[in-house]
C-alpha cells in the first residue's frame, strides 16, 4: 500500500464499518417497503444528502466546537475511541442491528423515513459524528486534509447510496446469514481502529510514543 493514500484508506475504512452500508440496506428495504423505484430513489437521496450536510458541518466546525466547550482535540479521540470500541462490541454481539431495527419499527408509519431515522440517527449517528471530528481533526489548520477527508466520506455516503438502491438484491444474494457474518467481521476491524484512536490520544498526552493512524 502506498504511504500516501494509507491515511486515506484507513479513513473510508473507518467510516464505512461505522457507517455500515451493508448492515443498513436490510433496513432500508423495511422502511420503503411498498414504495416505488422512484420513491425509494428520492428517499435514499435525501438522506445520504441530509446525513453528508450533517456531517460536514461536524467535520468542520467540530474542532471549533470543542474549542467552545474546552475539550482538547487528544481529550476527545480517547472519548471517541471509547466510543467507537463500544459500536464494535455492538456488532460483534449483534446489539446494533436490533436496536436499528428497533428504530426502524418505530418510524414504519412514517410517510417519509429519509430523515429520521434514516440520515438520523442511523447514517449520521453519534459514531459517524465522532469519526469525522477525529478524522479531520488530526490535522485541524490543513484544509486540503480536512477536503480530503470529506471527500472520503462524500466517497462512503456514495457507496450507501447505491447500496440503498440495490439492497432487495444484496438481501437476496447474502441472506441473514452473510449479513451477519461481514458484520461481525467489521466489528472487528471497528474496534481495532478504535483502539489505535485511544493510543493516539493517549500518546498526545505524552503518556507513551505511538504510530500515528
Amino acid at each position: 500500500m502506498s504511504p500516501e493514500l494509507a491515511p486515506f484508506i484507513t479513513a473510508f475504512i473507518t467510516l464505512f464499518v461505522i457507517i455500515d452500508p451493508l448492515g443498513l440496506a436490510p433496513l432500508f428495504v423495511a422502511l420503503t417497503q411498498g414504495q416505488d423505484a422512484p420513491r425509494r430513489r428520492t428517499i435514499a437521496m435525501t438522506a445520504c444528502l441530509v446525513a453528508a450536510g450533517v456531517l460536514t458541518a461536524f467535520g468542520i466546525f467540530g474542532d471549533t466546537v470543542l474549542e467552545i466547550a474546552g475539550i482538547s482535540m487528544p481529550a476527545f479521540r480517547v472519548a471517541g475511541g471509547a466510543l467507537l470500541f463500544l459500536t464494535a462490541l455492538d456488532m460483534l454481539f449483534e446489539k446494533r442491528s436490533k436496536r436499528r431495527k428497533d428504530q426502524g419499527d418505530s418510524a414504519e408509519q412514517a410517510d417519509d423515513p429519509a430523515v429520521f431515522p434514516l440520515a438520523i440517527p442511523l447514517i449520521a449517528g453519534p459514531g459517524a459524528i465522532a469519526t469525522m471530528i477525529l478524522l479531520a481533526g488530526q490535522k485541524p489548520d490543513d484544509w486540503a486534509w480536512i477536503l480530503a477527508m470529506h471527500g472520503v466520506m462524500a466517497s462512503v455516503l456514495l457507496v450507501t447510496f447505491i447500496l440503498f438502491l440495490a439492497a432487495g438484491v444484496l438481501e437476496r444474494i447474502f441472506g441473514d446469514l452473510g449479513i451477519n457474518v461481514i458484520t461481525r467481521l467489521l466489528g472487528m476491524l471497528l474496534a481495532a481502529l478504535a483502539v489505535q484512536f485511544i493510543l493516539d490520544g493517549l500518546a498526545d498526552f505524552g503518556v507513551f510514543t505511538a504510530a500515528p493512524i
